[in-house]
């Protein structure tokens, strides 16, 4: 694969042309795009697309609606709520057939099955609808609502011709202790993996029971996409969707990318790599560093 043609970058909110023109370079692979606001956003990411023959991904949601959360809860206990997801989710489906997306993300699981060993304060919820704890959500519902999902994506992502992409949000021991996941992956090989980097670090700095390098390690054959972006915890606060740089020690907080990436590429030599990370926080001497130091992990594989 030619160095650069397996990078993405992301549109968050709007298409940005100012983070298009800084960030996007000649071969990159695509923009990942989530949240747009109006259809004049929608139509610069069409026609951008078609002048410079780029791929377009969708980060679920793509139409922002203020009164709905982001993310499918798919594996939400209330059953209206699981049918009224499938219904919404078919519905922005079938606006996106026009941009022909390579694929659609959606985080995975959501709900998040919260493990009460661990203190999950530093972790992000926008409502409190996003998470169950494992003591009122069961293995066995788990396993009938995830099977259900797995079916439903993959028959939509025939449909309408793209990869459905799960990215791991908070991970229980449902997903790291069990062959659940890996068996429905087999089962339904069209549902491929999204692994991010700077989440599952921060899984790791919060919750004891929880190792990131396992998981990808157990998870890398299965993703088809990298979220690339660092972070770390500290006194003051959470870093988080800081970009990468070879100056960042795991000693220091920060998590250990250079690893990370070298067992994912090993899996799978030809996974695309998203820089999910905020560029405006460095300058375009350390983004092109950025971009150089991941484009020579990459070499040779």
């Amino acid at each position: 694969m030619k160095l650069c043609s397996r990078f993405l970058i992301g549109q968050y909110g709007r298409f940005d042309y100012g983070k298009f023109e800084r960030d996007f370079r000649s071969g990159f692979y695509g923009i990942e795009a989530s949240q747009f606001s109006n259809q004049a956003d929608y139509e610069a990411l069409a026609k951008e697309s078609a002048r410079h023959g780029f791929q377009v991904g969708i980060h679920y949601r793509f139409r922002h609606q203020p009164s709905k959360l982001r993310d499918a809860l798919f594996l939400a206990r209330d059953q209206e709520i699981r049918e009224q997801e499938f219904i919404e989710v078919d519905e922005e489906l079938q606006l996106l057939s026009g941009l022909k997306p390579n694929y659609v993300l959606f985080h995975y699981p959501k709900p998040v099955i919260l493990d009460e060993r661990a203190d999950w304060n530093q972790w992000h919820f926008a409502d409190r609808s996003e998470y169950e704890f494992e003591s009122v959500y069961d293995f066995e519902s788990f396993q009938r609502h995830s099977e259900a999902m797995f079916e439903w994506l993959s028959n939509k992502g025939e449909q309408y011709a793209f990869t459905p992409l799960l990215e791991f949000d908070a991970l229980n021991r449902y997903v790291y202790d069990t062959d659940l996941l890996e068996k429905l992956l087999e089962a339904y090989p069209r549902i491929k993996l999204c692994l991010d980097t700077g989440r599952l670090h921060l899984q790791e700095r919060i919750d004891p029971h929880f190792n990131a390098i396992e998981v990808i390690l157990k998870y890398a054959g299965y993703a088809a996409l990298v979220h690339l972006a660092n972070s770390r915890i500290r006194e003051s606060g959470v870093d988080r969707h800081v970009p990468v740089l070879p100056e960042q020690r795991p000693q220091d907080g920060w998590a250990p990318i250079e690893q990370y990436l070298r067992i994912i590429l090993k899996a799978n030599p030809d996974v695309k790599i998203l820089f999910e990370h905020r560029s405006d926080l460095i300058s375009d001497e350390q983004l092109d560093r950025c971009y150089a130091w991941v484009e020579n992990i990459c070499e040779g594989y």
